[in-house]
């Protein structure tokens, strides 16, 4: 029973299901991939490649008509398997670390609609 309230309790935060492009730091290069929920606490990402469980990295999401979000990331979980077979990306769910004032607003004015 425990278990289960943590876990209802983490996910209190409203999630809206949205599909923004996004645009991952990584160590190689860029790395695509998109949003597919997302919320104040935390986004879950679909991307080309995995990227490390634990490890900061920067991210930009593109939401429509819209500018660019800047926020710094960390990866609290991977899906590696991937979920759905005709995709070949990797799913991640990340938390915010660190985005600075002008992000968070564009951030909750994104969230808002």
């Amino acid at each position: 029973h425990m278990r289960a309230t943590a876990k209802k309790e983490r996910r209190s935060k409203s999630r809206r299901f949205v599909r923004w492009p996004i645009t991952v730091e990584a160590e190689h290069g860029t790395v695509g991939g998109e949003t597919r929920n997302i919320s104040f606490d935390g986004i879950y990402i679909r991307c080309d490649e995995p990227l490390r469980v634990d490890q900061d990295f920067r991210m930009a999401i593109l939401p429509p008509d819209r500018q660019a979000i800047g926020v710094t990331c960390k990866v609290v979980w991977a899906d590696l398997y991937g979920l759905d077979r005709e995709e070949n990306a990797f799913g991640m769910g990340v938390c915010l670390v660190e985005i600075a004032d002008k992000d968070r607003q564009a951030f909750e004015d994104a969230l808002r609609v």
